[in-house]
């Protein structure tokens, strides 16, 4: 598990009039979300399409808005994700970073792009084996 603090870009891709804004987050790979206050929901006009039950670090557990589609970016990666609305900053959990193929460097306290795949994201896309 890593813990970072990392700036990315929060977009609606639905709303491409609207200004993007500009954050600093809590990167953990110990988080599955992206988690936003609710004051980023407002400022970015993101619809509200679902709920999602959430287990936070104190044990509890409650139902929360999961708002989106909310464009991602990082230097130069990107990703389409939906939002937790939940706390009072932004958190990058393990499923947008491993879509932009980041990785965590704890004795750095940071987040970068992977290095074995430095520009473009990488990952695994498994089909149907071949008879």
């Amino acid at each position: 598990m890593g813990i970072a603090n990392v700036r990315i870009r929060l977009e609606n891709p639905k709303r491409p009039d609207l200004l993007p804004i500009d954050v600093d987050a809590l990167a953990d790979t110990g988080a599955l979300f992206l988690c936003i206050p609710q004051d980023i929901q407002l400022q970015l006009q993101l619809e509200e399409t679902s709920q999602k039950e959430v287990t936070t670090a104190d044990g509890m557990r409650s139902l929360r808005p999961y708002v989106g589609p909310i464009r991602v970016r990082f230097e130069n990666r990107e990703c389409y994700v939906g939002a937790v609305v939940l706390g009072d900053e932004v958190l990058l959990g393990a499923v947008p970073m491993e879509d932009m193929d980041l990785v965590v460097i704890p004795a750095a306290r940071r987040v970068a792009v992977n290095p074995q795949h430095p520009n473009f994201a990488s990952g695994p896309a498994k089909g149907l084996p071949r008879r």
